[in-house]
């Protein structure tokens, strides 16, 4: 380990020796732990982090004055759709994608560093329960999701096949994340592969340019965003391990979206059968102000252009069939090729920029009292995952239906939108609706049948409450046997102890 005068005269080269200004008053432990996190930062690096925020945080917000003249919607060759295809076309697609997992080529890779701050918890989102009846974690769900579409390929393709489920960190949430899992038997994966890596972790930086002390003996650390992903590929020789298991595709999502598919087989096919080394599912934005970014082209490369940059006259736009011209919403979902993973993380990362997150962040005042501060005082510098689609060599985008797909959980339950009540309501509404398409009417107590649409008009609460357990339905299929013909009273909950007593 570094010496203090080490550590001192390194941090003296990046300006920022304030970081040390408790170090003579420390007990021995906590001056060894901060003289550690310290002299692991290089110096240049953390200088020009600092210079990069600041510069970057004084710059005027907004689109770029020249922005819209180099927008373009992506080329109508570039997008498919689950929903307005050709039923044929789409079994193709599916086909494909299922005969890859079959092949052991397909991985999941969740994108899990970020806190759960906005939502009002101290651990992982993952861990959350949104009230559902089961009692369901997301991790719990997408793991079951994997074992699902793992046993749906295998039956199609007569073979024991294995989606291997790697999980991006952060010091934050690799301990909590591996406890969990651990406490969970893994959810009945093999432990061998679920694998955890932590991504980069970076001081957070005050607006003049000065690295933030959370308390004395520690820096305010924040994850470099989900964009660190391609950075900690490489630190943890997750493309290695990919290649000796065999895989070629990845699908890449983030943790909060409770309907998102894992390995969906119908998007892998779509970019298999397609040729692309990199592709984004994306939702059609619901109103034109809508807070999300679009998927589109800037000077003809694709690209997402968040919300904030696309000036009101733009986002109404509308082409000649009447819907937004800019009308695909990102929703953190892509595939990749190995390929395209191992090029980005090798040659273009560094070309990758970062962008200004404006925080509050808890920090020591001169005289080393903890404060926590009402409003934004610091710069969080991220990078995103979807910054490399400018580098693909054939992109294409997947629209699918919002309500059967996305549905994120990113604020506490005091927020109009996306919090555990709509992810809650999304999530039973699906299965409301896959329930009944498999022939099941639902009574109320009276034994008069429910109607088919929430009521009143207008409400997203469906009139029965119903879970289908991800181990007995990926998406929808294989309900008939259980469901057709029956008349049923809410709750259902149809998990795989349950499809034996509901069995004909």
């Amino acid at each position: 380990m570094a010496s203090e005068r080490e550590v001192r005269a390194r941090l003296q080269r990046a300006g920022q020796e304030h970081l040390l200004r408790f170090c003579a008053e420390l007990p021995p432990g906590p001056r060894a732990a901060l003289l550690a996190e310290l002299g692991a930062l290089e110096p240049e690096a953390l200088r020009e982090h600092c210079r990069r925020a600041a510069a970057a945080c004084a710059h005027p917000p907004g689109p770029p004055p020249d922005l819209a003249a180099r927008l373009r919607p992506l080329p109508p060759e570039s997008v498919g759709s689950a929903s307005r295809c050709d039923p044929e076309m789409r079994r193709l697609w599916e086909e494909e994608g299922f005969r890859q997992i079959s092949l052991n080529k397909v991985a999941v890779l969740l994108l899990a560093g970020g806190q759960g701050t906005r939502l009002g918890v101290t651990y992982p989102k993952g861990m959350y329960e949104v009230g559902l009846p089961s009692g369901k974690t997301l991790y719990q769900l997408q793991a079951e999701r994997i074992r699902r579409v793992e046993q749906l390929a295998g039956q199609r393709h007569g073979t024991r096949c294995i989606v291997p489920w790697y999980i991006m960190t952060s010091e934050f949430t690799l301990g909590p994340t591996a406890k969990f899992f651990r406490e969970h038997d893994f959810f009945h994966l093999d432990p061998s592969n679920v694998i955890m890596f932590e991504q980069h972790m970076l001081p957070a930086v005050t607006f003049d340019g000065k690295a933030i002390l959370e308390q004395k003996d520690k820096v305010a650390m924040a994850p470099d965003g989900n964009g660190g992903l391609y950075c900690a590929l490489s630190d943890h020789q997750i493309l290695e391990d990919m290649e000796r298991r065999g895989v070629e595709f990845v699908h890449v999502y983030c943790v909060d979206n409770i309907l998102v598919r894992l390995a969906d087989p119908v998007f892998i096919g779509f970019c298999v059968l397609r040729g692309a080394d990199c592709g984004a599912k994306v939702v059609e934005k619901a109103y034109p102000e809508e807070p999300v970014g679009v998927v589109c082209q800037v000077d003809g490369v694709p690209q997402v252009v968040e919300y904030s940059e696309i000036s009101p006259e733009t986002a109404q736009l509308r082409g000649p069939d009447g819907s937004l011209l800019y009308r695909l919403g990102n929703i953190c979902n892509h595939f990749f090729t190995r390929d395209f993973l191992r090029m980005v993380s090798s040659e273009f990362e560094p070309l990758l920029k970062p962008h200004v997150a404006v925080k509050k962040v808890p920090y020591v005042d001169e005289e080393g009292n903890p404060v926590k501060p009402i409003k934004p005082n610091g710069i969080k510098m991220e990078k995103f995952v979807f910054d490399v689609f400018q580098f693909a060599k054939s992109f294409v985008a997947f629209e699918v239906s919002r309500e059967e797909e996305f549905s994120p959980l990113k604020n506490a339950a005091s927020a109009a939108r996306d919090n555990p009540a709509t992810a809650r309501r999304a999530l039973l509404m699906q299965h409301y609706r896959w329930a009944l398409r498999a022939g099941a009417r639902f009574l109320d107590a009276g034994g008069a049948q429910l109607p088919e649409l929430p009521s009143p008009p207008g409400s997203r609460e469906p009139p029965a409450i119903c879970e289908i357990s991800p181990l007995v339905s990926y998406s929808g299929e294989g309900l008939e046997p259980y469901l057709q013909g029956r008349e049923l009273r809410s709750p259902l909950i149809l998990d795989e102890t349950q499809t034996s007593v509901l069995q004909p």
